[in-house]
């Protein structure tokens, strides 16, 4: 019999840690977006740590907080722990304000690892394309679906200048920049990003 991989273990956990729950703007699986983010973390160079870390990046925050992130620890490393934590923006319940949270985690990504960064980028990347594609479909009524409603616009600028001063790959990087100014030109909202490298 063969042995399972890592990763193929964290697949598995994962479809069981999220089974139920479902995108917030299309009503579809959400394991669909923990998938899309790991694969993002791969093809951008990232090892089977951080693709491991990409599919468990919002199980702390989503399914149990800091008992969870300590079975991450268990089954998987402190690294993939690490990277998880410094992926969510509480573990707390309940939540804390949003913005005050939104502010906290910008901040941290400051002396994040780049590890961190890369999974961050990736599951942010994957968001914002979601967020375009639904954009155009609905536009100011998207908002209704996001606890900061239009504010969620600030936050996406912020992170693209949080992110344009790390090492993230520009696999990353320049799709998510791209993405920031497509989302805020759709919504008719100024964002001061750096032009994106061609």
């Amino acid at each position: 019999m063969e042995t399972k991989t890592p990763y193929v273990i964290a697949l598995d956990w994962v479809v069981e840690l999220h089974g139920k729950q479902r995108r917030k703007v299309k009503d579809i699986p959400y394991i669909t977006h923990l998938m899309s983010v790991s694969s993002l973390v791969w093809e951008a160079g990232g090892t089977e740590t951080e693709a491991i870390a990409a599919l468990l990046h919002d199980a702390a925050e989503d399914q149990g907080g800091e008992e969870i992130l300590h079975q991450i620890e268990a089954k998987f490393g402190k690294k993939v722990s690490e990277i998880v934590a410094g992926c969510s923006d509480t573990f707390e319940t309940p939540k804390p304000p949003w913005r005050e949270r939104k502010e906290t985690f910008l901040n941290s990504l400051r002396g994040a690892s780049p590890s961190i960064h890369l999974v961050v980028g990736a599951d942010k990347l994957h968001n914002l394309r979601e967020l375009v594609a639904a954009y155009r479909e609905e536009g100011e009524r998207l908002w209704k679906h996001f606890r900061g409603g239009r504010a969620t616009l600030w936050y996406y600028c912020q992170l693209g200048t949080y992110l344009q001063e790390t090492t993230l790959s520009p696999r990353i990087l320049n799709p998510l920049l791209a993405n920031i100014r497509e989302l805020h030109r759709l919504a008719d909202e100024p964002c001061p990003l750096k032009k994106v490298p061609v």
